[in-house]
């Protein structure tokens, strides 16, 4: 039992490195660039993206820790992990390097990776299919408001 709890420790460790990478980013190089930028109408306040992004972190890291302790697949894991390191580098690429349609075709990535990993979720534990569902509709709305940005800019 110490080491199914010790998995989900690790994999809620990775995971908010990798939200720390982003956040860290963000905060070194979002403005003066961002506020210069036209936004979509339906960007929401800043404010709203941390408690957001940790909720979606904890959502998905408990979603693979379940599948990972039923079924043991290495897989789907590793798709898990690098499906991690795109999402950390969009906030590099976007906030760090300013590559507005870059960071695009790294969200494409990343919403592709969570289909298939929401997909294969559904059959495998519906918890976790459930769990990973905000994720995969937060990520269609970065994806459109990312687009928004590219397209007004």
């Amino acid at each position: 039992m110490r080491n199914k709890y010790l998995s989900l420790f690790i994999i809620l460790i990775i995971t908010f490195v990798a939200s720390a990478i982003g956040g860290f980013t963000t905060s070194q190089f979002k403005e003066p660039w961002y506020s210069s930028l036209t936004l979509s109408p339906y960007n929401p306040p800043s404010w709203v993206f941390g408690p957001v992004w940790t909720t979606l972190y904890v959502f998905m890291s408990v979603a693979i820790w379940k599948v990972w302790t039923k079924f043991y697949e290495t897989k789907i894991l590793i798709i898990y992990f690098i499906h991690i390191l795109f999402n950390a580098s969009w906030s590099v690429v976007f906030f760090g390097f300013h590559e507005i349609l870059l960071s695009l075709i790294n969200l494409i990535i990343i919403l592709a990776m969570v289909i298939y990993l929401t997909i294969i979720f559904k059959s495998r534990d519906n918890l976790s299919f459930l769990l990973m569902v905000p994720y995969l509709l937060w990520s269609s709305y970065a994806l459109f408001l990312n687009a928004s940005i590219l397209i007004l800019n």
